[in-house]
């Protein structure tokens, strides 16, 4: 199974797998034992991969953790639905959740030590989310810039579901939502006016990622998958809140997701703690770092306060 060791910057060690999570879509998976302080379940956003999160994996284990990630279906090594291979495409968030499950089944997952955590970001964090309130048991949940809805200016909130409906019935679902295309983001964009990250350096080790391995990365989201997040912010909107601890980080110049649904999302949380960080932008765990220290100085209170 592969794993590119070489762009990743990761802990060596590391053992990845396949699972089939239902007839014709296999899951790439990899995780990293030897933790003593628990496992940590590591759900990455659209769009991105394993390698990506190296170094998340690196401080991770320098805390006394294992770790455990996987692509979704349709992006990194995992399968790919039928059409452009650069296309975002699902029919429904509940796809994501067989993803999950599947890995959560396999036997190498099965023996993984201590209590089970959730670190989750953008789209990540509206799968685990829902995963919870599905009644998925974890000791304590970290959610990063959590996809709970899409950063939208006030005129366009009521436009953007119309235009989610009324493209995919006229374009279909595997066509390329407004704004979409087969290149990737990191690769187009420069790194000045890029939504993702302030540190130069973080942002150019996505670049050189994505132009040695191409095969990992993935273009703009589908008329589809478009309707399929509308319904999945809507289904969590409507559900109670898991009671597990929570600790929600957002960024104060976040323009990917909504910052106005991740707040009221955790103003109804009781066992939510929403931490916000200025300057920083969607990728608060690959942030400068005078950032990236205050945020992971707020994930390490949080976690010596749930799991010691």
């Amino acid at each position: 199974m592969t794993f590119f060791a070489e762009i990743a910057e990761a802990p060596p060690g590391a053992e990845p797998f396949r699972v089939t999570a239902e007839p014709g879509v296999e899951v790439r998976a990899c995780l990293w034992r030897g933790g003593t302080r628990g496992t940590v379940l590591l759900l990455t956003g659209r769009s991105e991969y394993i390698e990506k999160y190296g170094p998340v994996v690196t401080a991770l284990a320098a805390r006394g953790f294992s770790v455990l990630s996987l692509d979704w279906r349709g992006q990194g090594l995992s399968t790919r639905p039928a059409g452009p291979p650069m296309l975002g495409h699902v029919e429904d968030f509940a796809d994501y959740q067989r993803d999950l499950a599947a890995v959560l089944t396999h036997p190498a997952v099965s023996d993984l030590p201590g209590p089970r955590l959730m670190l989750a970001h953008s789209m990540g964090g509206c799968i685990g989310f829902a995963a919870l309130q599905q009644g998925f048991e974890v000791a304590a949940a970290v959610f990063s810039a959590p996809f709970w809805g899409i950063h939208l200016s006030p005129p366009m909130r009521p436009i953007v579901p119309a235009v989610a409906v009324l493209g995919r019935a006229i374009f279909g679902g595997r066509a390329f939502a407004p704004g979409g295309s087969e290149e990737t983001y990191v690769v187009g964009q420069a790194f000045e006016g890029n939504t993702l990250t302030s540190d130069e350096a973080a942002y150019a080790r996505m670049q050189a990622q994505a132009r040695a391995h191409p095969e990992l990365t993935l273009g703009g989201p589908s008329y589809g998958w478009l309707r399929a997040a509308l319904a999945a912010h809507r289904a969590i909107q409507r559900a109670p809140p898991p009671g597990v601890a929570m600790l929600t980080l957002l960024g104060g110049d976040e323009a990917i997701v909504s910052g106005d649904a991740i707040r009221a999302q955790a103003a109804r949380s009781p066992s939510t703690t929403l931490a916000t960080f200025e300057g920083a932008r969607h990728e608060l765990l690959m942030e400068a770092p005078e950032i990236a220290e205050r945020v992971w100085g707020a994930i390490d209170g949080f976690l010596a306060d749930q799991v010691g």
